[in-house]
Protein backbone atom coordinates (compact mmCIF):
# COMPACT_ATOMS: atom_id res chain seq x y z
CA UNK A 1 0.00 0.00 0.00
CA UNK A 2 1.62 3.75 -0.84
CA UNK A 3 2.65 5.40 2.33
CA UNK A 4 3.14 1.80 4.47
CA UNK A 5 7.13 1.92 3.65
CA UNK A 6 9.65 4.06 5.32
CA UNK A 7 13.31 4.23 4.63
CA UNK A 8 16.25 3.18 7.22
CA UNK A 9 18.73 5.53 5.50
CA UNK A 10 19.17 8.64 4.39
CA UNK A 11 18.05 8.09 0.30
CA UNK A 12 18.83 11.70 -0.75
CA UNK A 13 22.57 10.52 -0.80
CA UNK A 14 23.04 9.35 -4.41
CA UNK A 15 25.51 6.91 -3.52
CA UNK A 16 23.20 5.21 -1.12
CA UNK A 17 20.38 5.52 -3.16
CA UNK A 18 22.15 3.61 -6.17
CA UNK A 19 23.73 0.80 -3.38
CA UNK A 20 20.02 0.02 -2.23
CA UNK A 21 18.85 -0.42 -6.01
CA UNK A 22 21.67 -2.70 -6.53
CA UNK A 23 20.65 -5.28 -3.39
CA UNK A 24 16.22 -3.91 -4.72
CA UNK A 25 16.96 -5.10 -8.40
CA UNK A 26 18.21 -7.47 -10.45
CA UNK A 27 20.52 -7.15 -12.73
CA UNK A 28 20.02 -6.29 -16.09
CA UNK A 29 16.87 -4.86 -14.97
CA UNK A 30 15.97 -2.17 -18.02
CA UNK A 31 12.84 -1.31 -16.14
CA UNK A 32 15.11 0.16 -13.26
CA UNK A 33 17.48 1.48 -15.01
CA UNK A 34 15.41 3.74 -17.20
CA UNK A 35 13.58 5.08 -14.41
CA UNK A 36 17.20 5.88 -12.82
CA UNK A 37 18.07 7.55 -15.79
CA UNK A 38 15.17 9.76 -15.95
CA UNK A 39 14.25 10.88 -12.32
CA UNK A 40 17.65 9.43 -10.44
CA UNK A 41 18.00 6.94 -7.69
CA UNK A 42 16.65 9.01 -4.94
CA UNK A 43 13.71 10.07 -6.56
CA UNK A 44 12.72 6.29 -7.79
CA UNK A 45 13.31 5.59 -4.27
CA UNK A 46 10.89 8.03 -3.30
CA UNK A 47 8.56 6.71 -5.92
CA UNK A 48 8.77 3.25 -4.07
CA UNK A 49 8.09 3.21 -0.92
CA UNK A 50 5.33 6.44 -1.63
CA UNK A 51 3.17 5.33 -4.40
CA UNK A 52 1.39 2.49 -5.69
CA UNK A 53 2.90 1.44 -9.08
CA UNK A 54 2.11 -1.95 -10.29
CA UNK A 55 5.48 -2.90 -12.17
CA UNK A 56 7.43 -2.02 -8.68
CA UNK A 57 5.70 -3.91 -6.47
CA UNK A 58 8.47 -7.00 -6.92
CA UNK A 59 10.86 -4.70 -5.45
CA UNK A 60 9.10 -4.19 -1.92
CA UNK A 61 9.68 -7.73 -0.72
CA UNK A 62 13.15 -7.22 -0.53
CA UNK A 63 12.80 -3.57 1.39
CA UNK A 64 12.41 -4.46 4.52
CA UNK A 65 15.94 -6.25 4.53
CA UNK A 66 17.66 -3.35 2.76
CA UNK A 67 20.23 -1.67 4.60
CA UNK A 68 23.02 0.25 2.03
CA UNK A 69 25.08 1.57 5.19
CA UNK A 70 25.85 -2.15 6.30
CA UNK A 71 26.75 -3.00 2.55
CA UNK A 72 28.75 -0.04 2.32
CA UNK A 73 30.55 -0.79 5.82
CA UNK A 74 31.09 -4.68 4.76
CA UNK A 75 32.58 -3.42 1.80
CA UNK A 76 35.25 -1.19 3.72
CA UNK A 77 36.10 -3.52 6.05
CA UNK A 78 37.74 -5.40 2.99
CA UNK A 79 39.44 -2.04 1.71
CA UNK A 80 36.85 -1.62 -1.21
CA UNK A 81 35.03 0.66 -2.87
CA UNK A 82 31.71 1.68 -4.60
CA UNK A 83 31.99 3.22 -8.08
CA UNK A 84 28.79 5.26 -9.44
CA UNK A 85 28.43 7.23 -12.48
CA UNK A 86 29.89 10.17 -13.34
CA UNK A 87 33.12 9.23 -10.63
CA UNK A 88 36.89 9.78 -12.20
CA UNK A 89 37.02 6.00 -12.80
CA UNK A 90 33.29 4.49 -13.67
CA UNK A 91 34.19 2.33 -16.94
CA UNK A 92 32.13 4.30 -19.50
CA UNK A 93 31.74 1.56 -21.47
CA UNK A 94 28.66 0.81 -19.56
CA UNK A 95 26.99 4.02 -20.04
CA UNK A 96 26.36 2.05 -23.70
CA UNK A 97 24.13 -1.04 -21.82
CA UNK A 98 20.70 -1.06 -22.13
CA UNK A 99 20.64 -1.33 -18.40
CA UNK A 100 23.78 -0.10 -16.63
CA UNK A 101 24.36 -0.90 -13.27
CA UNK A 102 23.58 1.30 -10.87
CA UNK A 103 26.86 1.23 -9.18
CA UNK A 104 29.88 -1.01 -9.07
CA UNK A 105 30.92 -2.92 -6.05
CA UNK A 106 35.09 -2.94 -6.32
CA UNK A 107 37.80 -4.56 -4.81
CA UNK A 108 41.84 -3.87 -5.75
CA UNK A 109 43.98 -1.26 -6.64
CA UNK A 110 43.52 -1.14 -10.43
CA UNK A 111 41.94 1.78 -12.15
CA UNK A 112 38.78 0.41 -14.05
CA UNK A 113 38.47 3.21 -15.98
CA UNK A 114 41.84 2.63 -17.55
CA UNK A 115 40.36 -0.72 -19.07
CA UNK A 116 38.26 1.32 -21.73
CA UNK A 117 41.18 2.27 -23.21
CA UNK A 118 43.60 -1.00 -23.59
CA UNK A 119 42.03 -4.44 -22.17
CA UNK A 120 40.58 -7.30 -23.82
CA UNK A 121 38.14 -10.17 -22.04
CA UNK A 122 39.61 -13.66 -22.56
CA UNK A 123 36.77 -15.93 -21.88
CA UNK A 124 35.56 -19.56 -23.00
CA UNK A 125 34.41 -22.99 -21.26
CA UNK A 126 34.73 -23.63 -17.65
CA UNK A 127 35.40 -27.50 -19.23
CA UNK A 128 38.44 -26.69 -21.04
CA UNK A 129 40.62 -28.97 -22.96
CA UNK A 130 44.76 -29.15 -22.28
CA UNK A 131 44.44 -27.07 -25.98
CA UNK A 132 42.09 -24.39 -24.85
CA UNK A 133 44.45 -24.24 -21.72
CA UNK A 134 47.64 -23.54 -23.51
CA UNK A 135 46.35 -20.52 -25.37
CA UNK A 136 44.39 -18.84 -23.23
CA UNK A 137 47.45 -18.89 -21.12
CA UNK A 138 49.89 -17.95 -24.18
CA UNK A 139 47.14 -15.19 -25.34
CA UNK A 140 46.77 -13.37 -21.99
CA UNK A 141 50.50 -13.54 -20.90
CA UNK A 142 50.99 -12.00 -24.06
CA UNK A 143 48.38 -10.15 -24.16
CA UNK A 144 49.43 -8.59 -20.55
CA UNK A 145 52.63 -8.11 -21.65
CA UNK A 146 51.79 -5.44 -23.96
CA UNK A 147 50.12 -3.50 -21.65
CA UNK A 148 46.49 -4.91 -22.15
CA UNK A 149 44.42 -5.84 -18.95
CA UNK A 150 42.97 -9.38 -19.18
CA UNK A 151 39.28 -9.31 -18.13
CA UNK A 152 37.87 -12.60 -17.18
CA UNK A 153 35.06 -13.90 -14.69
CA UNK A 154 36.84 -15.97 -12.34
CA UNK A 155 35.12 -19.29 -12.99
CA UNK A 156 37.40 -22.75 -13.75
CA UNK A 157 38.69 -23.41 -17.20
CA UNK A 158 39.33 -20.52 -19.44
CA UNK A 159 38.69 -18.00 -16.93
CA UNK A 160 41.01 -18.96 -14.51
CA UNK A 161 44.27 -20.09 -16.98
CA UNK A 162 43.46 -16.37 -18.23
CA UNK A 163 43.99 -14.28 -14.93
CA UNK A 164 46.70 -16.92 -13.57
CA UNK A 165 48.68 -16.37 -17.24
CA UNK A 166 47.87 -12.23 -17.03
CA UNK A 167 48.90 -11.42 -13.04
CA UNK A 168 52.41 -13.13 -14.36
CA UNK A 169 53.05 -10.91 -17.24
CA UNK A 170 50.98 -7.63 -16.16
CA UNK A 171 47.40 -6.79 -14.82
CA UNK A 172 44.17 -8.89 -14.33
CA UNK A 173 40.21 -8.05 -13.60
CA UNK A 174 37.22 -10.70 -12.31
CA UNK A 175 34.23 -9.80 -12.92
CA UNK A 176 31.74 -11.67 -10.95
CA UNK A 177 28.36 -12.65 -10.51
CA UNK A 178 27.89 -12.90 -6.78
CA UNK A 179 29.49 -10.34 -3.77
CA UNK A 180 33.23 -9.60 -4.09
CA UNK A 181 33.53 -10.37 -0.53
CA UNK A 182 34.06 -14.20 -1.78
CA UNK A 183 34.96 -16.32 -4.43
CA UNK A 184 32.42 -18.61 -6.51
CA UNK A 185 34.23 -21.57 -7.03
CA UNK A 186 35.35 -21.64 -3.04
CA UNK A 187 38.53 -23.76 -5.44
CA UNK A 188 39.27 -19.92 -6.87
CA UNK A 189 39.99 -18.32 -3.00
CA UNK A 190 43.57 -17.90 -3.50
CA UNK A 191 43.18 -16.74 -7.36
CA UNK A 192 40.61 -13.87 -6.14
CA UNK A 193 42.99 -12.98 -3.28
CA UNK A 194 45.91 -11.99 -5.49
CA UNK A 195 43.36 -10.01 -8.07
CA UNK A 196 42.81 -7.84 -5.32
CA UNK A 197 45.98 -7.44 -4.45
CA UNK A 198 47.22 -7.04 -7.77
CA UNK A 199 44.21 -6.43 -10.12
CA UNK A 200 40.66 -5.76 -9.18
CA UNK A 201 37.47 -7.83 -8.39
CA UNK A 202 34.13 -6.37 -9.37
CA UNK A 203 30.64 -6.76 -8.97
CA UNK A 204 27.20 -5.63 -9.49
CA UNK A 205 25.70 -6.62 -6.58
CA UNK A 206 26.71 -6.41 -2.96
CA UNK A 207 28.58 -8.32 -0.48
CA UNK A 208 27.10 -11.23 0.95
CA UNK A 209 24.59 -11.56 -2.65
CA UNK A 210 24.99 -15.17 -4.29
CA UNK A 211 25.82 -16.45 -7.35
CA UNK A 212 22.97 -17.29 -9.85
CA UNK A 213 22.31 -18.34 -13.10
CA UNK A 214 21.01 -15.15 -14.14
CA UNK A 215 23.32 -13.11 -12.40
CA UNK A 216 25.72 -15.15 -14.55
CA UNK A 217 24.45 -14.50 -17.82
CA UNK A 218 24.38 -10.47 -16.84
CA UNK A 219 27.79 -10.22 -15.90
CA UNK A 220 28.46 -10.93 -18.91
CA UNK A 221 27.26 -7.96 -20.64
CA UNK A 222 30.04 -6.16 -18.12
CA UNK A 223 32.58 -7.97 -19.13
CA UNK A 224 31.76 -6.95 -22.66
CA UNK A 225 31.25 -3.21 -21.73
CA UNK A 226 34.02 -2.80 -20.08
CA UNK A 227 36.66 -3.82 -22.52
CA UNK A 228 38.08 -2.63 -25.50
CA UNK A 229 37.37 -6.13 -27.49
CA UNK A 230 36.11 -9.98 -26.41
CA UNK A 231 38.27 -13.22 -27.39
CA UNK A 232 36.67 -16.19 -26.68
CA UNK A 233 39.33 -19.13 -26.45
CA UNK A 234 37.34 -22.43 -26.61
CA UNK A 235 33.49 -22.74 -26.23
CA UNK A 236 30.76 -25.11 -27.00
CA UNK A 237 27.27 -24.43 -28.81
CA UNK A 238 25.28 -23.39 -25.57
CA UNK A 239 28.57 -22.36 -23.88
CA UNK A 240 27.67 -18.79 -21.83
CA UNK A 241 31.17 -17.70 -22.75
CA UNK A 242 28.76 -16.45 -26.28
CA UNK A 243 26.67 -14.53 -24.64
CA UNK A 244 30.19 -12.30 -23.88
CA UNK A 245 30.92 -12.56 -27.10
CA UNK A 246 27.63 -11.36 -28.71
CA UNK A 247 27.19 -8.80 -25.69
CA UNK A 248 30.43 -6.90 -27.30
CA UNK A 249 29.40 -8.09 -31.10
CA UNK A 250 26.18 -5.81 -30.16
CA UNK A 251 28.15 -2.54 -28.41
CA UNK A 252 30.58 -2.62 -31.39
CA UNK A 253 33.40 -4.14 -30.17
CA UNK A 254 35.70 -6.33 -32.05
CA UNK A 255 35.57 -10.07 -31.08
CA UNK A 256 38.14 -12.74 -31.74
CA UNK A 257 37.35 -16.69 -31.73
CA UNK A 258 40.69 -19.09 -31.42
CA UNK A 259 40.07 -22.08 -33.71
CA UNK A 260 40.13 -25.59 -32.51
CA UNK A 261 40.09 -29.18 -34.23
CA UNK A 262 36.71 -29.21 -36.53
CA UNK A 263 36.21 -32.61 -35.23
CA UNK A 264 36.12 -30.74 -31.18
CA UNK A 265 32.45 -30.28 -29.83
CA UNK A 266 34.40 -27.77 -27.20
CA UNK A 267 35.41 -25.11 -30.08
CA UNK A 268 32.13 -25.19 -32.08
CA UNK A 269 30.91 -22.54 -30.97
CA UNK A 270 33.91 -20.37 -32.04
CA UNK A 271 33.42 -21.95 -35.71
CA UNK A 272 30.28 -20.79 -35.19
CA UNK A 273 31.16 -17.41 -34.42
CA UNK A 274 33.44 -17.11 -37.57
CA UNK A 275 30.77 -18.58 -39.36
CA UNK A 276 28.21 -15.87 -38.44
CA UNK A 277 30.56 -12.88 -38.78
CA UNK A 278 30.28 -12.27 -35.45
CA UNK A 279 34.63 -12.76 -34.71
CA UNK A 280 37.34 -12.32 -36.52
CA UNK A 281 40.17 -15.67 -36.16
CA UNK A 282 43.08 -15.05 -34.29
CA UNK A 283 45.50 -17.66 -33.23
CA UNK A 284 48.00 -15.40 -30.73
CA UNK A 285 48.65 -12.34 -28.45
CA UNK A 286 50.39 -10.73 -31.06
CA UNK A 287 46.75 -11.05 -33.74
CA UNK A 288 44.39 -10.03 -30.88
CA UNK A 289 46.38 -6.89 -30.33
CA UNK A 290 45.81 -5.87 -33.98
CA UNK A 291 42.46 -6.73 -33.46
CA UNK A 292 41.41 -4.06 -30.82
CA UNK A 293 44.79 -2.31 -29.73
CA UNK A 294 45.38 1.18 -31.37
CA UNK A 295 45.57 1.14 -35.19
CA UNK A 296 49.00 1.34 -36.37
CA UNK A 297 50.35 0.72 -32.61
CA UNK A 298 49.52 -2.47 -32.29
CA UNK A 299 49.62 -3.84 -36.24
CA UNK A 300 50.68 -7.13 -36.68
CA UNK A 301 52.93 -7.97 -39.93
CA UNK A 302 50.84 -11.05 -42.05
CA UNK A 303 52.59 -14.48 -41.51
CA UNK A 304 54.72 -14.98 -44.47
CA UNK A 305 56.02 -18.44 -44.89
CA UNK A 306 59.89 -18.93 -44.72
CA UNK A 307 62.12 -16.68 -47.85
CA UNK A 308 63.18 -18.87 -50.78
CA UNK A 309 66.02 -18.38 -52.72
CA UNK A 310 63.99 -16.75 -55.87
CA UNK A 311 62.28 -14.48 -53.66
CA UNK A 312 62.70 -10.61 -54.87
CA UNK A 313 63.62 -11.94 -58.95
CA UNK A 314 61.40 -10.51 -61.47
CA UNK A 315 59.23 -12.29 -64.02
CA UNK A 316 61.86 -12.31 -66.97
CA UNK A 317 64.63 -13.53 -64.82
CA UNK A 318 61.91 -15.96 -62.94
CA UNK A 319 61.79 -17.51 -66.67
CA UNK A 320 64.78 -18.14 -67.05
CA UNK A 321 65.55 -19.84 -63.67
CA UNK A 322 62.63 -22.69 -64.48
CA UNK A 323 64.17 -22.86 -67.96
CA UNK A 324 67.61 -24.10 -65.71
CA UNK A 325 68.30 -27.89 -65.07
CA UNK A 326 68.87 -29.03 -61.86
CA UNK A 327 71.76 -31.74 -62.34
CA UNK A 328 73.38 -30.89 -65.60
CA UNK A 329 73.98 -27.93 -68.08
CA UNK A 330 71.63 -26.96 -70.91
CA UNK A 331 73.24 -25.18 -73.45
CA UNK A 332 72.10 -21.24 -74.22
CA UNK A 333 69.78 -22.06 -77.15
CA UNK A 334 67.75 -24.97 -75.61
CA UNK A 335 67.56 -22.21 -72.61
CA UNK A 336 66.02 -19.61 -75.40
CA UNK A 337 63.44 -22.18 -76.33
CA UNK A 338 62.65 -23.44 -72.68
CA UNK A 339 62.09 -20.09 -71.62
CA UNK A 340 60.17 -18.31 -74.83
CA UNK A 341 63.17 -15.27 -74.14
CA UNK A 342 65.82 -13.94 -77.08
CA UNK A 343 69.29 -15.36 -76.34
CA UNK A 344 70.74 -11.81 -75.40
CA UNK A 345 67.18 -11.49 -72.74
CA UNK A 346 68.92 -14.78 -71.42
CA UNK A 347 72.11 -13.95 -71.17
CA UNK A 348 71.45 -10.81 -69.09
CA UNK A 349 69.52 -12.97 -66.64
CA UNK A 350 72.02 -16.01 -65.86
CA UNK A 351 74.84 -13.34 -65.78
CA UNK A 352 72.76 -11.87 -63.01
CA UNK A 353 71.48 -15.57 -61.32
CA UNK A 354 75.37 -15.97 -61.31
CA UNK A 355 76.61 -12.70 -59.31
CA UNK A 356 73.79 -14.03 -56.97
CA UNK A 357 74.71 -17.75 -56.41
CA UNK A 358 71.89 -18.98 -57.91
CA UNK A 359 73.46 -20.20 -61.58
CA UNK A 360 76.28 -21.24 -62.75
CA UNK A 361 78.31 -22.78 -65.81
CA UNK A 362 78.37 -26.89 -66.31
CA UNK A 363 79.74 -28.76 -68.99
CA UNK A 364 78.74 -27.09 -72.18
CA UNK A 365 75.74 -24.95 -70.73
CA UNK A 366 74.37 -23.91 -67.63
CA UNK A 367 72.47 -25.08 -64.31
CA UNK A 368 70.93 -24.17 -61.03
CA UNK A 369 73.24 -23.95 -58.26
CA UNK A 370 72.81 -27.49 -56.05
CA UNK A 371 70.97 -26.14 -52.74
CA UNK A 372 73.65 -26.89 -50.25
CA UNK A 373 75.85 -23.85 -51.85
CA UNK A 374 73.17 -21.81 -52.35
CA UNK A 375 73.90 -18.52 -50.51
CA UNK A 376 71.33 -17.92 -47.56
CA UNK A 377 68.60 -16.12 -48.37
Amino acid sequence: MPGRHSLRFDSADETLARAAWSRLAEPGDVKVASLLAEVGPTEALRALVTRDVDWMQRYLTRLPELDPPRDLRALASLGGRVLVPGDAEWPTGLNQLAAPPPCLWVRGPVELADLARRSVSVVGARASTAYGEHVAGELSSGLAGRGFAVVSGLAYGIDGTAHRAALGSGTSVAVVAGGVDRAYPRGHDALMAELVRSGAVVSEVPPGSAPTRSRFLQRNRLIAAMTSGTVVVEAAVRSGALSTARAAATLGRPVGAVPGPVTSSSSAGCHALVREGRAVLVTDAAEVADLVGRIGADAVDPPRGGAGPFDGLDDVTLRVVDALPVRTGRPLDRLCVASGLEPATVQVALGRLALLGLAERHAHGWRRVPAGRRPPA
